[in-house]
């Protein structure tokens, strides 16, 4: 499939099927939401399966510079807890690509005694962090930004007071921020959404030894809990299971299992897409850990049909948009994306880096202000694509290249171990030639 060059570019050839086994590193949302709750917790908490990506990784190194300690192996995390305080950084907190790191943290350092700065890199330093200052700052923190609400964060701690929120754009981790920061607030902070999104921040909370109760759309947390240490093991991550499970649903005839993968209904709507576009699903062996569901998941690849991604769905596929868009050209009535204005702000523009992508493939593709219109029955070509330093960009058209005629180049291919690194060698491993 792949040739790797030192410029960080990935070579993709054509498969015929895709057919294997998988087992994924720990999904990336809850890898950062146990290690952010274990560093605020009392013991030492082993994390099992812990995120390999280099998202988690800057969480980790923030929760160092806050004076927490920690040991990692190839087979766990191991944080020792230092309570509700944390100590005074020394240095600005690096929070690399990771914007996961960089909205929720900042929930809990909004509760701390001291002055902090949170940095990233140049893409995590254009996009905008107004929708956590405000209700952050409506609890009691004092936060300085630059123009147009974008890092550095510059947050001075302070004694929080409990706020009623209804959060205008739906978001998890200004959700898990809010809530976070609850419990370092008196009194009861309340937190609405306007469409449900996924609830990783309530159930590691839970798992935690925190009280958070749910009523439809709204969280409620109690300030002052304390947190005890947990031992876990992280299921696999299903956002980047998304990528495989595509790259099988794009042959007829292909079979795989993922094992271990996270079954969180508010993150499982993928799979209920992929039974409307005619993909052979089946999940077994559904078990329990810590409030979330893990199960297999097994695929088998049929004649795709198209799909429309709107409202609600919008919000619970956010991250898998870009690779169902990089398959809709195979489908036999292409997909239609609206709602999803949210992807004009992620790690590039990707309704632009699809619309460019596509294009350069051969397929015809309309750019919407808030989605995409892709017309299905469109064969591709192999092409130069960019992954314009975006993980789920670079990741979904390799996934396209694999049916495309021809090889494809993708640029700025090494994006991909912001989320998942490994990749391009697992796709490899499962590509029938």
């Amino acid at each position: 499939m792949s040739k790797e060059t030192q410029d960080s570019t990935v070579v993709i050839r054509p498969a015929r099927n895709i057919a294997g086994a998988l087992r994924l590193p720990g999904d990336k949302s809850i890898s950062h939401r146990y290690a952010m709750l274990a560093a605020i917790a009392e013991g030492t908490t082993r994390l099992e399966n812990f995120s390999t990506g280099a998202d988690c990784a800057s969480t980790l190194s923030c929760l160092i510079t806050l004076g927490v300690e920690l040991e990692r192996n190839e087979n766990a995390v191991l944080i020792h807890g230092r309570g509700p305080k944390l100590e005074p950084p020394n240095t600005p907190l690096d929070c690399g690509n990771s914007g996961s790191t960089m909205r929720m943290l900042s929930g809990i350092l909004a509760g701390q005694e001291f002055a902090s700065e949170l940095i990233g890199d140049q893409s995590l330093s254009r996009r905008p962090m107004a929708r956590i200052i405000a209700p952050l700052e409506a609890m009691g923190a004092k936060i300085a930004v630059n123009d147009g609400g974008r890092p550095p964060l510059r947050i001075k701690g302070a004694n929080l007071k409990a706020i009623d929120y209804t959060m205008p754009v739906a978001s998890a981790q200004v959700k898990s921020a809010l809530l976070f920061a609850g419990l370092f607030a008196q009194g009861e902070t309340r937190v609405e959404e306007p469409v449900r999104t996924r609830d990783h921040g309530e159930l590691a909370l839970r798992a935690f030894g925190a009280e958070v109760t749910q009523h439809g759309n709204q969280a409620r947390i109690a300030g002052g809990q304390k947190l005890h240490a947990i031992e876990a093991e992280i299921p696999g991550d299903l956002s980047s299971a998304a990528f495989f499970l595509c790259a099988a649903a794009l042959f007829p005839g292909s079979r795989m299992l993922i094992s271990g993968l996270l079954m969180n209904p508010t993150r499982a709507r993928l799979l209920d897409i992929l039974i409307l576009m005619g993909v052979g699903i089946s999940v077994a062996e559904l078990e329990d850990h810590h409030g979330e569901l893990v199960g297999a998941v097994e695929v088998d690849g049929r004649d795709l049909r198209g799909a429309t991604v709107a409202g609600a769905d919008t919000a619970a596929l956010i991250d898998e948009i870009p690779v169902l868009a990089a398959i809709a050209p195979y489908s036999a009535n292409g997909i239609e994306v609206r709602d999803a204005r949210e992807l004009r702000v992620k790690e590039s523009d990707r309704i632009v880096a699809i619309v460019t992508n596509l294009r350069a493939m051969g397929a015809q593709v309309e750019e919407l202000e808030d989605g995409l219109k892709i017309p299905g029955g469109q064969p591709l070509h192999g092409a130069e694509i960019d992954s314009f330093g975006d993980h789920r960009v670079a990741m979904a058209f390799a996934v396209a290249a694999l049916r495309a005629e021809g090889e494809t180049t993708i640029h700025r291919a090494d994006a991909a171990v912001i989320s998942c690194p490994g990749f391009y060698g697992a796709l490899e491993g499962l590509s029938q030639r």
